[in-house]
């Protein structure tokens, strides 16, 4: 598979941190049909944080107005790929070697020798950090 490096929408909720709260919210999206490229959370605390990559941002914000789930959108960069020693250190390369900051990422083995990252820069960067990485 030739890596695959694509401009994304990025959303994010806060929820009360309680058990079952994650898995309510992932269900009502899974009832709306919505697919997700990618997806985590994690404690903060009372609140616990959301964090959706949906294939189809439309669908996704229509599923969150219905279920009153206020999101907030950023931009992000998916990476897919073959997975290889260096895969991710050589895109963090040619961001710094434009002079690009980093907000943060997340990179994760995708099994059957690939791999998977979400890239988030700040907003400013984004239209450059696109073409540094000859983005789609």
């Amino acid at each position: 598979m030739a890596e695959e490096i694509r401009r994304v929408e990025h959303y994010s909720a806060s929820i009360p941190n309680k058990v079952g709260e994650g898995a309510r919210v992932l269900g009502k999206l899974r009832d709306a049909g919505v697919n997700l490229i990618a997806f985590w959370g994690y404690s903060s605390g009372k609140m616990a944080q959301l964090q959706f990559i949906p294939e189809h941002g439309a669908a996704f914000i229509a599923a969150a107005k219905q279920n009153k789930l206020r999101v907030r959108k950023s931009t992000a960069f998916y990476v897919r790929g073959d997975d290889h020693p260096r895969a991710v250190a050589d895109i963090l390369k040619k961001l710094a070697d434009a002079r690009i900051s980093l907000g943060a990422i997340q990179a994760v083995c995708g099994g059957a020798g690939t791999y998977g990252a979400v890239i988030f820069l700040p907003t400013a960067a984004a239209r450059k950090a696109a073409t540094v990485l000859e983005a789609v």
